[in-house]
């Protein structure tokens, strides 16, 4: 099967899914199935929580242990919770953070308000916006839920501050991103802003 981990710099990530409620024109999955030219992320199946502990092994190695993927990595909720409550007990990992790197449309794809669920297991996540109004953030990501997507997406942003010790909006830098736009919107939402590379060129099919 594709890898279910890999690291970047001392994160580890998990990779638990290739589902997505988006269909970004720019996401490198559609260059690669290859992430920095070694990871096999597409998946034969969507790896149980026991698998990612095992393939964890001592997740004190690493400064931050990242929920993210070729997928959304919450609409695998249960599995999260039960990958993030094990190791914020059993293995005691004060010095590490766990983060979610998310789209931000859980609660829309689960029909409820996801964030208590994560409150205590959940250190930082980060909320990929990647547009700074409705329009183009349909252009740009193609959300399965169509107009209702960006608008959740700032809700969830706002909720996420309520139960979530650090809360950021990532965008990938683009020619057409806006980045002062980005900044304002991130200084409005109350949240840090991650603009992201992107290394298109480094990947090839």
């Amino acid at each position: 099967m594709g890898s279910i981990v890999y690291t970047i710099g001392n994160s580890l990530y998990l990779n638990i899914t290739n589902r997505c409620t988006n269909e970004c024109g720019f996401c490198i999955r559609n260059v690669s199935p290859k992430f920095n030219q070694k990871d096999n992320l597409w998946l034969e199946h969507e790896p149980t929580a026991e698998e990612l502990i095992a393939a964890i092994g001592d997740p004190t190695r690493y400064d931050q242990i990242v929920f993210c993927g070729y997928g959304e990595p919450l609409i695998r909720l249960d599995t999260i919770k039960a990958v993030a409550a094990e190791l914020k007990s059993a293995f005691r990992i004060p010095k590490s953070k766990i983060r979610i790197n998310t789209n931000g449309q859980a609660n829309l794809f689960w029909g409820r308000n996801i964030l208590p669920e994560l409150k205590g297991l959940i250190d930082n996540i980060t909320i990929s916006l990647n547009a700074t109004n409705s329009e183009n953030y349909q252009k740009r990501c193609n959300p399965a839920f169509g107009e209702q997507a960006f608008p959740a997406v700032l809700d969830f942003i706002r909720e996420s501050k309520k139960y979530i010790p650090e809360v950021e909006i990532s965008a990938v830098d683009l020619p057409d991103v806006d980045r002062p736009a980005c900044e304002k919107l991130a200084q409005e939402l109350g949240v840090k802003l991650r603009m992201r590379p992107y290394y298109e060129e480094k990947y090839v099919r």
